[in-house]
This record gives C-alpha cells, sequence and structure tokens, in this order.
C-alpha cells in the first residue's frame, strides 16, 4: 500500500503558531523533504522531531521528486516543508502534488500559516476576491506582460518582494497602476519587527527616500474600482458616433431597441437621450 504525502505548514516567523498537528505529522513520517535542511533543522530541534530530512527545493525538484515518488510507491509517508509557509505556495510542493496524482498517490494538507492569508486578512484592503502573484517573474518580458494583466485588475492584488528589489517593484507598479492607489505594505509578519502601513503606492515610494527597506514584504495593492472601469469604457465610446456605437451591438445581433439600452448604458445617458440624438 503507497504511502501518503503530507504537505505541512511550518511557521513564517513566530514558532508558536506551529500547530500540534503539524508537530505529531512530522514525527511520525518516514522522511521529511525540506527546501533547505540548514533551516529547517532549526524547527526540528525546537519541537524534538528527529525524523530523517531530505533536501527537495527548486533546483532538483524533478530528480527528487521522482524519487520520493518511488519511496511514497513503497508505502513510505513524507512530509514535505519549505522555510517558512504552506508548501507549494510561491515554495516547492507543486510539481511534487502533481506527480502523486499521476501516479495515485495520496496527498493531504496539515494547514497553517501562510504569508498571502496573513497579509491579506490584516491589510484593509479588500479580501473577499483577490489574486495571489507571488514574486513578478525576473523575465523583462513577462515581467511586463504580467503588469499590464495588473492594470485593469479589479481584485485586491498580492505581491511578495525582498528588500533589495522593493523600490524598483514599487516604481513599475507606480508607472503601471498610478501613484494614487491604496496599498499596504506588510513587512516582517508574525515577528518582533512586524509592520503593516496602508498608503498609496506614490507616498510609499517617497518614504523609501529616506529609509532603506528591511525584512521580506508582501505588498497588497487595491483592484482597480468599480468607478474607475466605467468612467475609462465610457471615455473609450466619447470619440465615438452614436450612430457607429449603435452598429456595433446590432453587428451582434441586438435588436434596435435592446442596442440602443445598451449604448446609453455604455454613455451613462438615458435611452430617450440615445433615441432623440439619432432622430
Amino acid at each position: 500500500m503507497a504511502g501518503i504525502l503530507y504537505l505541512v505548514a511550518t511557521p513564517i516567523g513566530n514558532l508558536e503558531d506551529m500547530t500540534f498537528r503539524a508537530v505529531r505529522i512530522l514525527k511520525e513520517a518516514d522522511l521529511i523533504a525540506a527546501e533547505d535542511t540548514r533551516n529547517s533543522i532549526k524547527i526540528l530541534k525546537h519541537f524534538d522531531i528527529d525524523t530523517p530530512m531530505t533536501s527537495y527545493h527548486e533546483f532538483n525538484k524533478i530528480d527528487k521528486g521522482l524519487s520520493l515518488i518511488e519511496k511514497l510507491k513503497e508505502g513510505q509517508n513524507i512530509a514535505v516543508i519549505t522555510d517558512a509557509g504552506t508548501p507549494g505556495i510561491s515554495d516547492p510542493g507543486e510539481e511534487l502534488v502533481d506527480m502523486c496524482y499521476e501516479n495515485g498517490i495520496e496527498v493531504q494538507a496539515i494547514p497553517g500559516p501562510a504569508a498571502v492569508i496573513t497579509a491579506v486578512t490584516t491589510s484593509g484592503q479588500a479580501c473577499r476576491r483577490f489574486a495571489f502573484e507571488a514574486f513578478l517573474p525576473k523575465d523583462k518580458k513577462e515581467r511586463k506582460r504580467i503588469l499590464e494583466e495588473l492594470k485593469n485588475e479589479t481584485r485586491t492584488m498580492i505581491v511578495y518582494e525582498a528588500p533589495h528589489h522593493l523600490i524598483g517593484t514599487l516604481k513599475e507598479l507606480k508607472d503601471t497602476l498610478g501613484a494614487d492607489r491604496s496599498i499596504t505594505l506588510c513587512r516582517e509578519l508574525t515577528k518582533k519587527h512586524e509592520e503593516k502601513i496602508r498608503t498609496t503606492i506614490g507616498q510609499a515610494l517617497d518614504s523609501y527616500e529616506t529609509k532603506e527597506p528591511r525584512g521580506e514584504y508582501v505588498l497588497v495593492i487595491a483592484g482597480k474600482s468599480k468607478t474607475e472601469v466605467i468612467e475609462e469604457k465610457r471615455a473609450a465610446f466619447e470619440d465615438m458616433s452614436i450612430e457607429d456605437h449603435l452598429d456595433i451591438y446590432l453587428q451582434q445581433g441586438m435588436d434596435k431597441k435592446e442596442a440602443m439600452k445598451a449604448v446609453a448604458k455604455d454613455r451613462g445617458v438615458s435611452k430617450r437621450d440615445i433615441y432623440n440624438a439619432l432622430l
């Protein structure tokens, strides 16, 4: 009988966030696959966990993943942990889970800390709908493409960033989203020097003219407001004649009455205004 792969969340800062279940699973597992064994050994020692450990990270995730799959097939239970947080969330784990599904191996999550959830729920930004981007791509073309997509995003956006790249990323966000867009900068979450600042992108940039960014950051950025979306849509029709605007909907198969109603909605006027203009 095949073993079980456990995705075990570990603290993102405060060790008291480790769950009882996480400790038990790590003690009972046959093997722990850790992103960085040098970091993970500190947690294991703190909780008196002496389970054997192996390295599983971004640069060996395929070869080591295949090796772990064989051990799981033999009946071993394996727990995956990362340096901090939940495996698979901007950390190794996703590919191994995919391999497990391909091989009919059970996967269980041992829930716990995740920087993205900790940040968005304490940011003061809307958190009913959000888009998690993790770290923006390093490739310039791919990065530009993602930023262009974010320009019209109406959901709250979450981006991870290292301190030495923070100012550059804020400049890109300012160019893409505007200086007045609301943002909450979350730093050193759950740690001694935890800090959350809700401000605007422009004001955030100004503040770092006199201080150096320190610690890992989670940027929680407000999405484009419905008002902005409506105003931009209306502005797009300002240079178009009402006749041409109406023709767009007629060509889509609408009858004239429904088309006039759609044009009126696009332009923020009454249907009668459109009727009178067409006359």
